[in-house]
């Protein structure tokens, strides 16, 4: 069994459960800096690579739990996380989990390893595989839990990518997590709408690209704009063009949509947004009221 080192200058050895595409270039990135490293994956053919690199195969998931006190969890969800580590002894082990998950199971999947005698840590990981370990790509992972399992193992926790401790709340991580692709996900979602207009109306692909990207780099301003609006509780302050002027020029957006035969789809649920915080007389604010719209049961 791997013991932990308390020198600093010696790698620590971590253990990590799951060797998929995410998974495999973190042990790469572990093994690259010396870290020894055993893996486990429940298909053994996606460890050979690995193990041609120096990586120690465990046979059982049991059999890697054991081999080190960090072990790092990158398997495909909660559901296959609790499986593998169902009946395993996680009694003083540091547990990190980077599953892909909500907050509400990062929270119970703490609890659940506490009752177990193991420390717990989750993370949001903000990059994709080419990311990892190439520091100017600029991945991290969002980490929340115990604070003391993280302070330890900081140092190897970013050796694949940075770090971003986001509080004791295990929760923590997976909600910047969800929100951060969730805004992902809505651009693309204006950009999907965008490229289908431009297509349609035969704009070439790669000659919208640059004016599509510059635009929205510009508008990035409003992020801000809008975290200032909420905490002061002002939703017209600093407001370029209110509610009301936007909600008057929907309809051409509307209009062109059916023009160029493409469907609104995606902008339909968010001009009916708009429409109800008009209705209720936002006409002089930013968008900022929606936020308090989603908040709300209907």
């Amino acid at each position: 069994m791997a013991q932990h080192s308390t020198d600093p200058t010696v790698p620590a050895s971590v253990t990590l459960l799951g060797t998929g595409a995410m998974g495999a270039a973190l042990a790469r990135t572990w093994l690259a800096a010396g870290h020894p490293t055993t893996v486990w994956n429940r298909t053994t053919a996606r460890t050979e690579p690995l193990a041609a690199q120096g990586a120690v195969v465990a046979a059982t998931a049991a059999e890697a739990v054991a081999a080190n006190r960090l072990v790092v969890v990158c398997l495909l969800d909660d559901a296959s996380m609790q499986q593998a580590l169902s009946g395993l002894d996680l009694s003083g082990k540091d547990l990190v989990n980077l599953v892909t998950g909500t907050p509400g199971e990062a929270r119970a999947r703490a609890a659940w390893a506490r009752e177990r005698g193991a420390r717990y840590l989750d993370g949001g990981i903000m990059a994709v595989p080419p990311m990892i370990g190439v520091p100017a790509a600029g991945g991290y992972v969002f980490y929340s839990g115990s604070a003391d399992l993280f302070e330890e193992h900081r140092e190897t926790l970013a050796v694949p990518a940075g770090t971003a401790y986001v509080g004791a709340d295990a929760g923590s991580a997976a909600l910047h997590d969800v929100a951060l692709l969730s805004a992902m996900y809505g651009m693309f979602a204006g950009l999907t709408h965008a490229f289908a207009l431009l297509r349609a109306g035969s704009v070439p692909p790669t000659a919208a690209a640059p004016l599509l990207s510059g635009w929205l780099t510009a508008m990035t301003g409003s992020v801000r704009t809008t975290a200032e609006q909420l905490e002061s509780g002002d939703y017209t302050r600093d407001v370029v063009s209110n509610l009301a002027m936007q909600v008057a020029g929907t309809p051409t957006f509307l209009r062109t949509a059916e023009e160029q035969g493409v469907s609104p789809e995606l902008l339909s649920p968010f001009f009916e947004l708009m429409g109800r915080r008009l209705a209720e007389g936002g006409g002089a604010e930013d968008l900022t009221g929606l936020v308090d719209l989603l908040r709300q049961p209907r």
